[in-house]
């Protein structure tokens, strides 16, 4: 950062903004101007957040458990399946994993029939054994499953597909890898990878490579969706978790964890580091991503903190 402090008039800000003025702003700011800017935007951000998740917790009657189960869900599927992963976390709910769990048979049959892709695979043995064990349990526990066409297979990069993230997500609820006592103790990005490490099964892969051309698969969740379900989901819940049961420690946690996990690279990202120094940490980006889609997409110029930084009334 510059230490160039000089002031724009409001007007001469919104002027510019539309010639990329504010990329230019940002880039004279002196180091504790631009920390005081993220800062902000980073609070503004992880408390839209918070807000989520006490509006799910409230809804299942404090359960945080389930509270967990739905944020899971709702960041496992992507852009492309976000809606189908959160139908299926209301079908599936956490109970159920939780009662079933010590058999990953149970737990795929679960999944995979409730969300309705046991219908897509040619029937085999392993196939109708979890038809069979899905029936059963649609009966025990009252389910309803959702359709096949409900999910989105084409135009997503090839390891997002949804029968592979289930099969992941599957091995990771049977090994009990992710509960709210394994969330909380996240510290750094190793600990957030080692919470979704569980490997899809063989027939699982097998499964998927077979009805599909693309090249390659991996059984277990990567470093890169470890990292977006780490600022997406970890981070934001230890900071919901911890401001609920008044625990500074597990709020501080969760922002040391946000300082531990890399930059975030998108369109939104680029458009800033085109013109300041690439972020050093996911605090920065999830600042530019707050910056660039709570108030300049919104022309929200006069309530921008970038704004207020720089100008005088």
């Amino acid at each position: 950062m510059q230490n160039d402090t000089t002031k724009v008039t409001i007007d001469e800000f919104h002027a510019g903004r539309s010639r990329g003025a504010c990329y230019r702003h940002i880039a004279s700011l002196d180091t504790i101007r631009f920390n005081t800017l993220t800062n902000h935007l980073v609070g503004e951000r992880i408390m839209r957040k918070y807000d989520e998740i006490i509006d799910i917790n409230r809804r299942n009657n404090g359960d945080w458990a389930e509270t967990l189960h739905v944020v899971l869900f709702r960041f496992l599927g992507g852009k492309h399946n976000r809606t189908a992963t959160e139908r299926l976390a209301g079908i599936i709910n956490s109970r159920m994993i939780m009662r079933e769990n010590s058999s990953l048979t149970k737990i795929e049959a679960l999944l995979m029939g409730g969300a309705g892709l046991l219908d897509i695979y040619n029937s085999d043995d392993y196939i109708n054994l979890l038809r069979q064990e899905f029936n059963h349990m649609a009966t025990k526990y009252n389910i309803t499953p959702m359709s096949h066409e409900e999910w989105q297979f084409s135009g997503m990069y090839h390891n997002n597909h949804p029968t592979l993230r289930i099969a992941q997500i599957a091995a990771c609820l049977h090994e009990n890898k992710i509960s709210i006592p394994s969330i909380t103790s996240c510290i750094t990005r190793s600990d957030v990878y080692n919470l979704f490490s569980g490997n899809a099964s063989e027939y699982w892969m097998q499964q998927v490579l077979a009805t599909n051309t693309f090249g390659s698969i991996t059984p277990r969740i990567g470093s890169f969706k470890s990292d977006i379900l780490g600022i997406n989901l970890v981070v934001p819940m230890i900071y919901a978790y911890g401001t609920y049961i008044e625990s500074q420690t597990l709020v501080s946690r969760a922002m040391t964890l946000l300082h531990n996990i890399p930059a975030e690279d998108n369109r939104y990202t680029r458009l800033w580091s085109s013109h300041i120094p690439t972020p050093k940490s996911a605090v920065e980006s999830q600042a530019f991503i707050q910056l660039s889609t709570v108030y300049c997409e919104m022309r929200r110029c006069d309530d921008c903190p970038l704004a207020k930084l720089l100008t005088y009334k």
